[in-house]
């Protein structure tokens, strides 16, 4: 079993919010993320999908928009992003959700001895578009992060490894430690993975460790529309 990622697919299928409006990576994006998946990616695969999935308003038009990768192989795994409005009753969506995808908030699904939690996150204090209003968001997301980790830990046996799911970055541009990064490295998360971040001026690396974490950024138009290997398991 191998964990692949990607976020930030913005699809949009009724054609309202065409992303190559923004040029360059994006234009054309979709069909390269899937023959990329198909290259790569087989049915007892992991592909997780760390947010902003469907420009749609609604779970019927988010469940038309998925239709694209609902025949790509592999288990797919999606948290929330700031960008996915349909994004409302958890158990309305895990009941229209295809078989094969798992939908996560504040709490997490298990394979094998990979354990994925996962929250959607905000933006952090230090970062240039953090105001006071973003306060509470930013401890509300830090208490569901808190659920998603508990969640992880009823559930972990010896061996394990825990990755988690986040939208935002969980650090500012510094790398500074947040609550989000106390957190994960508090709990034993051996790896994160995130989205957000778009534009040439992105503001970290495609990978980093910190504090003996690796963090992942997986925005599409960052990783030339490509899924990142995350980890390989026999």
């Amino acid at each position: 079993m191998n964990v692949f990622a990607i976020s930030d697919l913005h699809i949009s299928g009724d054609g309202a919010k065409p992303m190559d409006v923004f040029g360059g990576k994006w234009v054309g994006y979709l069909p390269k993320i899937v023959a990329d998946w198909n290259k790569k990616v087989s049915d007892d695969d992991v592909v997780l999908i760390c947010g902003d999935i469907s420009w749609a308003m609604n779970l019927p038009d988010a469940m038309r928009d998925l239709s694209l990768i609902t025949p790509l192989k592999g288990k797919k795994v999606l948290i929330r992003g700031n960008h996915d409005y349909w994004w409302k009753s958890i158990s309305q969506i895990r009941a229209a959700l295809p078989c094969g995808f798992y939908a996560l908030q504040n709490d997490c699904v298990k394979f094998g001895k990979t354990i994925i939690c996962g929250t959607r996150g905000w933006c952090v204090e230090g970062s240039p578009d953090f105001k006071e209003q973003d306060r509470k968001i930013y401890l509300r997301e830090t208490e569901r992060l808190k659920l998603a980790l508990s969640a992880a830990e009823k559930v972990r046996e010896d061996g394990d490894e825990i990755y988690c799911m986040v939208h935002f970055p969980p650090f500012n541009a510094r790398r500074e430690n947040s609550l989000f990064t106390d957190l994960f490295e508090s709990k034993g998360v051996s790896k994160v993975i995130y989205g957000h971040l778009h534009g040439s001026d992105s503001r970290t690396d495609l990978k980093i460790v910190k504090n003996g974490v690796e963090y992942y950024l997986t925005s599409c138009d960052q990783v030339n529309n490509e899924l990142t290997l995350i980890g390989e398991f026999l």
